[in-house]
């Protein structure tokens, strides 16, 4: 490649909306970032581009076949479903992800989701500044059941990067931890953990955590068959990927009383539709697929993204999630 490759973020708005620079990226090209792209304007802003950087834009094989100047694609985010990789290896185009940067900040919002349920805070505070405690003859009040995590279930399905942090945290909390992961069990070393099929582990969970990448095997893996397994008290928290739930399914048992809540920073299709059946459902937070979203987090991915960018010039691509390019 002569000169300076035509760099293109399709879709830049969320890794930085004002306080993550694009410094290193600019570093290394010409540069045109796009808050957001709508499918439609895919082709005319990528038209020239040598390299594209996408986070939820979607790259499909038609699409890359009709870039003739593109020759790496970065993905800014861990999962790169959104690419046609196989079509991206049959052009000789690597597409490289990031794949470590949000362990810390995605297993810490696990338990911020998971606190909300056990003592809701908010709700509590605002009960205050509503002056509902002033008006009160009474020193202690709570508005909801109050639930300790101490001796408690923890299950974790997915046991990888984050998996394992949050069995972590909640090790630290005094819970006991359940693993649902044949691959990472296969190769287990802690005695601290226990490993189990979905099936066996929804009946000891007192808390389910979903922390598993999604694939056409997995998708509507939490549905009625399994919810009806858990016991009533039992809690569901899903910062991984919301096509893993059965979302109607996930609703009824919240609504019959068969769950005692949900927290999940994602959901189905996002942003959430206002027919989604967790919008009305009892005991259900749901927040705007944030648990990323620290500025430490999107630190480390810009400079992983930059990297990516960096050794693909230098010739040695790293992070390279399709075939090997002939």
């Amino acid at each position: 490649m002569t000169g300076k490759p035509s760099i293109v973020v399709l879709d830049g708005g969320s890794l930085n909306p004002g306080d993550n620079p694009w410094t290193e990226l600019q570093e290394l090209g010409n540069l045109k970032v796009h808050s957001g792209t709508d499918p439609d304007e895919v082709m005319e802003r990528a038209s020239r581009a040598d390299i594209i950087l996408t986070n939820k834009c979607q790259l499909s094989a038609e699409t890359i076949n009709a870039l003739p100047q593109l020759k790496f694609i970065g993905v800014l985010a861990t999962g790169y479903n959104i690419v046609d990789c196989g079509a991206a290896a049959k052009r000789g185009i690597p597409v490289s992800n990031v794949p470590v940067y949000g362990t810390n900040a995605v297993s810490q919002y696990v338990f911020a989701l998971l606190l909300e349920l056990c003592h809701h805070v908010g709700l509590h505070s605002d009960s205050v500044m509503k002056g509902e405690w002033a008006e009160r003859n009474e020193w202690s009040y709570w508005k909801t059941p109050l639930h300790e995590l101490y001796g408690k279930t923890m299950v974790v399905v997915g046991y990888g990067r984050i998996g394992r942090q949050v069995g972590n945290i909640a090790q630290a909390f005094g819970m006991k931890v359940v693993a649902v992961d044949e691959y990472a069990a296969a190769k287990a070393s802690d005695e601290t953990v226990n490993f189990a099929d979905l099936e066996t582990a929804a009946r000891l969970a007192d808390v389910m955590s979903l922390n598993c990448a999604l694939t056409s095997e997995n998708a509507g893996m939490l549905h009625m068959g399994i919810l009806s397994l858990m016991k009533p008290a039992a809690m569901v928290i899903n910062a991984a990927r919301g096509q893993l739930v059965v979302e109607r399914d996930l609703a009824v048992a919240l609504n019959e009383g068969r769950l005692a809540g949900a927290a999940l920073d994602v959901v189905s299709t996002e942003p959430v539709h206002a027919d989604n059946p967790l919008l009305g459902a009892k005991n259900c937070i749901i927040t705007p697929h944030i648990a990323w979203a620290t500025l430490e987090a999107r630190t480390r991915l810009m400079h992983t993204a930059a990297e990516n960018v960096r050794k693909f010039l230098m010739g040695s691509p790293q992070n390279v999630v399709n075939e090997s390019p002939s």
